[in-house]
């Protein structure tokens, strides 16, 4: 029997859950309250396979592909963002890129990552802006991380995140297929960390959402 804590919604703590999917020898579970799509914690693969797999990762500001990847969220991102405005990549990896991007358009940024970069003295500044680029389907407390960082904004501060939206051939997508994602985001789920976080939610496309903290 998988423990009645698994059926948890790891991000709006609703017990409203129920079995959504399995496949790749692990379940999945949905939430009725947010719409996020969770794997338990008995499914969590190790810290050792965890890090083996963001090892394997070739991205650079070499990769031009990668570049064009990441300008999907800095363009639309900049738009409310002055040069000089300071902000943190939060889950930066082996090869920081976006902070490089950003420091030739003419801001300052810090990088921080749990595997490669951990410096938690960057929880203790406040930033103009703050992103996350293909991070928070890995994490195993999101309200908590993401509220995090959202203490960590200036008041008109933004916080820009990127990730697959759930898609409705959920049996056959192939993000699930990477055992480190765990949870699965859609439009409705951001809708109910907007409210939760008071802020004001853009999606300029698919996978790309920008949270805006109060006026600016």
């Amino acid at each position: 029997m998988i423990n009645k804590l698994s059926f948890i919604c790891p991000l709006c703590q609703s017990s409203q859950t129920n079995k959504f999917s399995y496949s790749e020898n692990r379940e999945y579970h949905h939430c009725q309250n947010c719409d996020l799509v969770f794997v338990p914690e008995k499914f969590f693969v190790s810290v050792v396979d965890e890090k083996a797999k963001y090892d394997n990762h070739q991205n650079s500001p070499e990769n031009q592909g990668y570049c064009t990847f990441l300008d999907k969220l800095l363009l639309p991102m900049q738009e409310y963002l002055k040069r000089g405005d300071d902000g943190l990549d939060f889950g930066s990896g082996p090869g920081p890129t976006l902070s490089v991007l950003m420091g030739e358009r003419g801001y300052e940024m810090d990088i921080y990552d749990i595997f490669y970069h951990d410096n938690g003295q960057v929880f203790n500044h406040q930033y103009n802006f703050i992103t996350s680029t293909e991070v928070i389907e890995h994490l195993h407390n999101p309200l908590e991380e993401i509220e995090k960082l959202w203490g960590c904004l200036k008041e008109g501060g933004i916080l820009g995140l990127m990730t697959a939206f759930r898609v409705e051939a959920f049996e056959t997508w192939y993000y699930k297929r990477d055992l480190t994602h765990i949870i699965f985001f859609t439009p409705r789920t951001f809708e109910w960390l907007a409210e939760r976080l008071e802020a004001r939610l853009i999606i300029p496309e698919s996978g790309v959402v920008i949270l805006k903290k109060g006026v600016r």
